[in-house]
């Protein structure tokens, strides 16, 4: 049944492309054209069979993905979304606006405090020192080093867009940039600062007071100055101009076939825009995916902390896949050291509630967005050089 399904795509592939020609040239190309889109995405839209598939077949799959996406983004497949999940097409991002001269100031000033050690307690550690510009603004660590060398709870996460986040940090806690900038400078495993200390020290020791005059004008360093510009310079951080950004805005020639058909299974089989789509490739959204140990040695709650919803158990913020490549390892505990790992995870249906666990009755199960999704060894080095054209 299998192979009789496959025959009949390539079939239907072969047949629309070699079809007779109309009298008029002109009009028979357009017409051939148009009937090897419709059939193509008609083939690309049907359900995959497992297992391996006929030679003719997976030519045709081939043939297609590429003749279907080297065209305009409105006569892709359509994705394949879970009802109820609010969802937005694949799309250019927006370019940053230009700065006037004085919110340009405000940025220098945000730059030099976030690469500045002073704005920790032993002088040691700075923002940077977690979030490198050349790391993706993240670390590469599995779990950051702070103050005394002591190791967070939760891996770094990229700043890549950041300012599009509604919510940061990892579970939410935070509402916007310039509160959420103060969080790691005062928590005492990352900077461990005492936030009236650090004030009377930018103040009193720095020429931060003039410059912070120069900027906001009479009134000095404050906390809430401090925060407005360390937001204002983490608000211009977004993921490097990539390849994916010039065949999302047109130049399809840009990815390869492989990519291609790693763009389809991202946004079919693979259902990976239930989670990651529009222009950041996310929808800001929080969800518990199986990685949150709950009744286990690595257990983190998550999100619940923060809201004290039942529902938000082990939930954790969806990252944008902007620059997915450059920002390893992976997931909130850093535990995943490569993207082909990643994939794995998501391949099998996540970690499951062990059987016969103690407190099997407390752990929650997976998302339901989160199932197998049977993807061939092929069908993942596909999806991985997509991810690594983001």
């Amino acid at each position: 049944m299998r192979w009789i399904r496959r025959a009949a795509w390539a079939a239907a592939f072969v047949a629309s492309t070699c079809g007779a020609q109309t009298s008029v040239a002109g009009e028979g190309t357009r017409a051939k054209t148009t009937e090897t889109l419709t059939t193509c995405k008609r083939l690309l839209e049907a359900p995959r069979a497992e297992g391996e598939a006929d030679a003719a077949a997976t030519a045709a799959y081939k043939r297609c993905v590429t003749t279907v996406y080297r065209g305009s983004i409105a006569q892709w497949p359509a994705p394949r979304i879970d009802a109820g999940v609010k969802w937005e097409e694949l799309a250019p991002r927006s370019p940053l606006p230009p700065l006037p001269a004085q919110k340009a100031e405000l940025v220098a000033l945000g730059e030099q405090l976030f690469f500045d050690r002073r704005l920790s307690r032993d002088r040691d550690v700075s923002c940077a020192s977690c979030h490198l510009p050349h790391l993706g603004f993240a670390d590469a660590r599995r779990l950051p080093l702070g103050h005394g060398g002591a190791i967070g709870p939760r891996h770094t996460p990229h700043l890549f867009g950041i300012a599009f986040a509604p919510k940061l940090m990892w579970d939410g806690r935070a509402a916007d940039l310039e509160s959420q900038a103060l969080l790691p400078i005062a928590n005492p495993i990352e900077m461990a600062m005492d936030l009236d200390v650090l004030q009377k020290r930018l103040r009193d020791e720095t020429d931060y007071a003039k410059r912070f005059d120069a900027v906001f004008g009479e009134g000095g360093v404050t906390l809430q100055r401090l925060g407005q510009a360390l937001a204002a310079f983490e608000r211009r951080i977004e993921a490097p101009r990539s390849r994916y950004d010039d065949f999302i805005e047109g130049k399809r020639e840009v990815f390869s076939e492989q990519e291609l058909r790693g763009l389809h299974l991202f946004r079919t089989q693979a259902r990976c825009m239930n989670c990651h789509s529009g222009p950041q490739l996310t929808q800001h959204e929080f969800h518990q995916i199986g990685m949150s140990f709950i009744g286990r040695r690595q257990e983190d709650r998550g999100r619940i902390v923060v809201t004290g919803k039942a529902e938000d158990l082990g939930a954790f913020r969806t990252p944008s896949l902007r620059g997915i490549g450059k920002t390893a390892p992976y997931f909130h505990q850093g535990i995943t050291p490569n993207l082909h790992g990643v994939l794995e995870l998501y391949n099998t249906g996540m970690p499951q509630p062990p059987k016969g666990h103690p407190k099997q009755a407390e752990i929650p199960p997976p998302s339901p967005l989160i199932k197998p999704l049977r993807l061939s060894l092929q069908d993942m080095k596909d999806l991985e050089a997509f991810l690594n054209t983001l």
